[in-house]
């Protein structure tokens, strides 16, 4: 069993907490994402997990074992990291087989797992090639491959993907999702800034800030039930609106927030809002329109196709029934019903 369990868990350098008070439980199988904002914490638990980085309190359990005190190379963790930490003067085999010949694994059950391991990553007419010969993708299927061999209860990828550029990260996500449904009982706790890798891979997404699990739950369930104004704003692309003072006063809010794909254009004045136009991006699938309101930022709506509303044009605009969030003055979210909003002037 490769069940996780993460009790209490703090993480301190001196007197500044890393981490604190982490609580999860993992189970076996599960593809768990971490992700937040930069020093949030997320890499710091993966190295905590792994053994690189010791726990200054709590409790760290790997399928029933307490693991606080146990050696990197005995928990039966393979780590993958975004620099891909290959031999480079030895061939893809060799790279993939190494940590086998550092435990005297007999050559034939060496040769069969690393030959199994590159079938299942498409590696196996590269077997024979350096490093220096493979793209950016083949090299981190490679990294891939070397985890795969040791048969590990748990794998970490800390943000694998982000030195690949925009199509070789697609195609090695692809990789990723494959390599999870061939290994179903193997749990694989999962790095990255990257809200499409967090959406697609996880099964649960954990959103950390300043150290602090903020919210769990899966990809549906954070886009559609955020609870709090920090994971409203953190999980989708582009980020959700937030509308505060008098553009949220008559639904009831300290601050109301709307996804751009659920704002919709109506006729003048008849709209919760209205503004001025002050950007758009015609993308072909999708258009992005830019609203000045009197906020902070500007109002972003996202509509199929193509734009007729560009800079200089007034609109009018409102949330779809049912589709927007709203929040108190501590970021919370309100439970009590909505007010009937007030259509603002043109």
């Amino acid at each position: 069993m490769s069940d996780l369990k993460i009790t209490g868990l703090y993480k301190r350098y001196g007197n500044v907490e890393v981490l604190k008070d982490i609580n999860l439980d993992i189970k076996s199988g599960e593809f768990i994402v971490f992700v937040g904002p930069s020093g949030c914490g997320k890499s710091t638990l993966l190295r905590t997990i792994s053994g690189l980085e010791t726990i200054s309190a709590g409790q760290l359990e790997i399928g029933g074992r307490v693991v606080n005190d146990v050696a990197p190379s005995k928990r039966g963790i393979a780590m993958v990291f975004q620099s891909y930490a290959l031999y480079p003067h030895m061939t893809v085999f060799d790279n993939m087989a190494y940590s086998l010949k550092l435990t005297r694994t007999p050559r034939d059950e060496i040769r069969k797992k690393v030959e199994e391991a590159a079938e299942m990553l498409q590696l196996s007419p590269y077997l024979e090639r350096l490093p220096k010969a493979l793209s950016g993708g083949q090299r981190q299927r490679v990294a891939i491959g070397r985890a795969i061999v040791r048969n590990p209860q748990v794998f970490l990828f800390d943000e694998p993907l982000s030195n690949l550029d925009a199509a070789l990260r697609v195609a090695t996500r692809m990789e990723i999702a494959r390599l999870k449904d061939s290994l179903p009982e193997t749990t694989m706790i999962y790095v990255t800034h990257d809200q499409v890798e967090a959406m697609t891979l996880a099964d649960r997404i954990v959103v950390l800030k300043d150290g602090v699990v903020m919210q769990v739950g899966t990809p549906m369930e954070l886009y559609d039930h955020p609870q709090s104004l920090f994971v409203a704003g953190f999980i989708g692309s582009p980020k959700m609106n937030f509308l505060t003072g008098r553009n949220a006063e008559p639904y009831g809010a300290a601050t109301v927030g709307v996804r751009p794909e659920h704002m919709d254009i109506v006729p003048d004045g008849q709209g919760a809002w209205s503004g001025k136009v002050i950007y758009s991006e015609d993308l072909g699938s999708d258009s992005y329109i830019y609203v000045d309101i009197g906020e902070t930022d500007p109002v972003i709506i996202r509509q199929e196709g193509k734009t007729p509303y560009h800079t200089g044009a007034v609109i009018s605009f409102e949330p779809r029934a049912d589709l927007y969030h709203r929040f108190d003055a501590s970021g919370k979210p309100v439970t009590t019903p909505a007010k009937t909003p007030v259509t603002s002037e043109a």
